[in-house]
């Protein structure tokens, strides 16, 4: 019997922790990094691959600055749902707001993870509360079987589009 296939695209701001929560479920994800005046950060995607019983996942990192606001676009074109991950370290800001409503309008299954709750300065419950009515789960982006929990969890819940179904 063939796996269900699914495309996950994981959306945040710029060190939110979306290539560190990929390669954590992925270990063999692939990762493509510059450096910048923060340290280094992602460009063009993260990919990683996660076997969840019979579900094939496949997880798309997006960048994190608002510039790449088209590579969003196309990485997250024929998605089965996506991961919102915050830095509960950080308020909610604009750019947060935008991926938040972007994601909204696209009518596709997605839920909030925030990462970061074990850090000094954390703020998970002011960021829960910001987004009323969404399934939010903490997380942290290193501990892989609290990642892994949280991803079974989402993938749980959505239906396979048509043409990802099992072959007879």
């Amino acid at each position: 019997m063939a796996d269900e296939k699914y495309k996950i695209v994981v959306f945040g701001a710029f060190g939110a922790g979306k290539s560190t929560l990929i390669q954590t479920l992925d270990p063999q994800a692939k990762h493509i990094e510059a450096e910048c005046s923060g340290g280094s950060t992602t460009i063009a995607l993260d990919y990683g691959r996660v076997q969840i019983g019979e579900k094939r996942v496949y997880l798309y990192g997006t960048p994190g600055q608002e510039r790449f606001e088209f590579a969003r676009e196309i990485i997250g074109t024929g998605m089965d749902g996506a991961i919102l991950l915050v830095d509960a370290t950080s308020p909610v800001d604009e750019f947060i707001d935008h991926l938040y409503s972007s994601i909204g309008a696209e009518k596709i299954p997605f839920v909030i993870l925030l990462n970061k709750c074990d850090t000094v300065g954390a703020q998970p419950d002011a960021v829960k509360a910001h987004f009323t009515g969404v399934e939010t789960k903490a997380v942290s982006a290193k501990d892989r079987r609290g990642a892994r929990d949280a991803l079974e969890g989402f993938i749980g819940t959505l239906r396979p589009h048509p043409g990802n179904k099992p072959s007879a």
